[in-house]
């Protein structure tokens, strides 16, 4: 097999974050060797979920096995997934924004069809739904835990308590047509063929808003791992946590 040195578009702050978090485990479960250090590991980790790089081609790089490679991984998700905020203390910060933006993301996962739960009729893909709260900038506050693909956006909202919390704070939310009829402070685009002219400029307006959630959506799966998870679904909510982490921990 060949190897070939690579690079990850990633700040030398975040590997830092990493190592720290990664030898305080270590001292608390009382690590005495391993093949790899606290910083190799952090950056076998990050190459994982920013390059999206395979356990075969991470275990060729650094030269241990490929289960070595798993252990590593799930231990840095573990420790990261730990880390990420809650729904309630996220709020906590969101309360001083203007407004937030709310929108839902798939996350392509490798199934069969038979896998019906995970199927989105919307993308026509299999994947796990994914919510996400965005500031007036575009900047990603928080995602959600994962639920299957089938699961609608506003099923989703209202079943992590994102409709609630945010009408408990009364803070304003622009949110796509998926999310009509979820009330509270949520605002929605008007539905429908032939609008009224001052109901097109609504709309006009509301989608120049709601479309800086995007750069959150950019910054969420700028982790390329989350472009094609082929690991178990109960796992990919560790991976969003941990990836949510990190970019706090970055930014």
């Amino acid at each position: 097999m060949l190897v070939y040195p690579s690079s990850i578009d990633l700040s030398s702050r975040t590997l830092r974050f990493l190592t720290g978090q990664l030898a305080i485990r270590r001292g608390e479960i009382g690590t005495r060797w391993r093949r790899l250090s606290a910083g190799r590991q952090a950056l076998l980790a990050l190459a994982h979920l920013r390059c999206g790089d395979t356990y075969a081609q991470l275990a060729a790089g650094f030269g241990i096995g490929v289960a070595t490679v798993y252990r590593y991984i799930r231990e840095a998700v573990e420790v990261l997934a730990a880390l990420a905020p809650t729904l309630a203390e996220v709020m906590k910060t969101i309360r001083a924004k203007a407004f937030v933006i709310l929108d839902g993301t798939l996350l392509p996962i490798h199934r069969i069809a038979a896998d019906t739960p995970y199927y989105s009729r919307k993308h026509k893909r299999h994947g796990m739904n994914v919510q996400v709260l965005a500031d007036p900038f575009g900047r990603l506050l928080w995602a959600c835990p994962a639920l299957p693909g089938s699961t609608h956006d506003l099923t989703a909202a209202r079943q992590h308590g994102i409709i609630e919390n945010l009408a408990d704070a009364g803070l304003k939310c622009w949110a796509d047509k998926a999310y009509q009829g979820a009330d509270g402070t949520v605002r929605v685009p008007f539905r429908g063929r032939r609008l009224k002219r001052w109901k097109r400029r609504h709309n006009s307006s509301h989608a120049k808003i709601r479309c800086l959630g995007e750069q959150a959506m950019a910054t969420l799966k700028g982790w390329r791992l989350l472009r094609k998870l082929r690991c178990s679904t109960n796992r990919i909510t560790d991976i969003v946590k941990a990836v949510l982490a990190l970019h706090h921990a970055s930014s």
